[in-house]
């Protein structure tokens, strides 16, 4: 039996593997603009384990991970699973040595105020099994499709429908008669 022929691909290559290219070989512009392309995916990552006043914390620390190993990256097409690993890892080591979430400093957050609600609810995303507070941050605080998110995390775009989906359900459930009161 002969083996199944595969045709190219006719997706065009994802603009971020050119930039990783380029800063593997030094070129600092390249890296401001793929910080500019993930910090959102790294803060949301962030978000999901950490206080918002910590997040910026994660994602210096990630950003700076990213600059020393990047020339240990071997497929520039992975780098965006390398990066939510990287992140992934620096949130938990952030939040085993931080305390619970307390009032931002809502200038370093770059807006103009959070409530209590919002702390709470956050509070309550955080709390849900690993894999769905990271998913429902970056699609409901940094506004990101499901195709974003997977294209930006290295997970299948099933696999983000499925943890919204769940992970939603979960939130209504903790956030409803039967979960805390947050406010």
């Amino acid at each position: 039996m002969l083996a199944e022929r595969r045709e190219p691909s006719s997706e065009p290559e994802p603009e971020f593997v050119g930039l990783v290219e380029r800063a593997q070989a030094g070129d600092r512009d390249a890296f401001g603009r793929l910080f500019r392309m993930f910090e959102p995916t790294v803060r949301g990552i962030a978000l999901g384990r950490v206080a918002p006043d910590q997040a910026r914390d994660v994602i210096h620390d990630v950003f700076l991970t990213v600059l020393r190993r990047l020339g240990s990256l071997r497929v520039a097409l992975a780098f965006p699973t390398w990066l939510a690993c990287i992140a992934r890892n620096r949130a938990i080591d952030h939040a085993r040595r931080s305390t619970p979430i307390r009032e931002p400093d809502e200038r370093s957050l770059g807006v103009v105020s959070l409530d209590e609600r919002a702390l709470g609810i956050l509070r309550e995303i955080q709390a849900l099994p690993r894999g769905y507070s990271e998913v429902l941050v970056l699609r409901f605080v940094e506004g990101m499709t499901g195709p974003e998110i997977a294209l930006r995390t290295g997970m299948t775009e099933g696999s983000v429908r499925v943890k919204l989906s769940r992970g939603l359900k979960l939130l209504r459930h903790r956030l409803g008669e039967g979960g805390r009161d947050v406010g």
